[in-house]
């Protein structure tokens, strides 16, 4: 069984007991966070789909952590004209592990 489910506007293919990074969430560690855009359950040879979201679908899950993602360096250059620039950025993420799919 799987689900698609929407977090934060990206979009996660979930199973149970998954591990999963999501955009920081605002909630501790330890704590358990439901999500309700469901978009689509697939319990082997059934699918439902919503249009855009199912009905009384939720995906439970706790939150082990939050760190930080690994650098992703942006460097901008001009040819000839001695312009050089480089920028590092780290995304904060969450880590999430999924206890139950609900239809």
């Amino acid at each position: 069984m799987f689900a698609i489910v929407q977090i934060g506007g990206h979009q996660y293919k979930v199973r149970q007991n998954d591990t999963i990074f999501v955009d920081r969430l605002a909630e501790d560690a330890d704590e358990k966070v439901s999500f309700d855009r469901v978009m689509l359950v697939s319990n082997d040879d059934d699918i439902q789909v919503g249009s855009p979201v199912l009905d009384g679908a939720a995906v439970e899950a706790t939150v082990e952590s939050h760190l930080k993602g690994d650098k992703v360096i942006v460097f901008k250059k001009k040819r000839r004209k001695g312009y050089q620039k480089s920028n590092g950025h780290r995304q904060h993420l969450t880590q999430l592990t999924i206890n139950s799919i609900t239809v």
